[in-house]
């Protein structure tokens, strides 16, 4: 187990791979902790240094009363790589993952040479949506939410088999603070403008069966950004590294490659 003391705030993270490598850098989802990668990581190309991380509030890193900021999230993802000595990464972001990724190449041009927006936008839903749902997370629990989550994080031939129960379990144990703390932070992010400012490798991933952040959504947004490339998972949910595992490293090993991010120098 591997702890980052932010001046106070500790976040949980693993590196694996080769610590001298390139860095790829991987943030997860709302209700999702670092394991949410479990299945990709070992298909990926060998020689780089692969971070993953808890973000606020989810698996082992600190929970902070809700509500959260994006540019909270964003500080905690930049504090956590600078404690590193992480410079040009490849940043991998799924969903709010996607959101933090965005702003911290807007705000850190150093620290982000290429970006993946998985299953995420430069703004998600309305600020009424999210705040029904941290209305019943802080009321309820998030046990209350998980079913219709669980239709939006996978495609239907996933939700038949016995791994679901384990993704509904992970869900259900973050703290209500960080889950809601999240969405808040979602709620109030639209991230158009910077976004459309980027001049970087930009790879858009979507599920064709994504209930959160439907393909149309991932599209519109990498569309802001010149020469980005966009890739649709037949099958997959908004979880497509978890439904279709294989697919999602073909996809994200071909931009390693192009991007020339497994031949970069650390």
């Amino acid at each position: 187990m591997q702890i980052a003391d932010l001046d106070g705030f500790r976040v949980h993270y693993r590196v694996d791979g080769d610590p001298e490598g390139p860095p790829v850098v991987f943030a997860n989802s709302l209700g999702t902790d670092l394991r949410l990668w479990d299945k990709v990581i070992p298909l990926l190309p060998q020689g780089l240094r692969y971070i993953r991380y808890d973000k606020r509030g989810h698996g082992l890193t600190d929970a902070t009363p809700q509500p959260y900021a994006m540019g909270t999230l964003i500080r905690d993802a930049e504090a956590l790589l600078d404690h590193l000595g992480v410079r040009d990464a490849l940043f991998v972001g799924l969903s709010i993952g996607g959101m933090i990724g965005q702003g911290l190449a807007v705000k850190r041009m150093d620290l982000v040479r290429a970006l993946v927006i998985s299953n995420s936008a430069a703004k998600i839903g309305v600020p009424s949506m999210w705040q029904d749902r941290i209305e019943a997370a802080t009321r309820d629990g998030i046990a209350a939410l998980a079913d219709g989550v669980m239709e939006r994080w996978f495609g239907r031939a996933f939700r038949e088999t016995e791994e679901l129960s384990a993704w509904r379990t992970m869900l259900i144990r973050q703290t209500v603070e960080g889950y809601a703390g999240c969405c808040a932070a979602i709620s109030g992010t639209d991230f158009y403008t910077p976004t459309a400012g980027l001049r970087l490798p930009v790879l858009g991933i979507a599920g064709s069966e994504d209930g959160a952040t439907p393909p149309d959504l991932v599209r519109e947004t990498v569309d802001l950004v010149p020469g980005s490339r966009f890739a649709l998972i037949r099958g997959a949910g908004h979880l497509p590294c978890v439904d279709q595992p294989e697919a999602y490293a073909r996809v994200l090993t071909d931009f390693i490659r192009d991007t020339g991010h497994a031949g970069a120098a650390t």
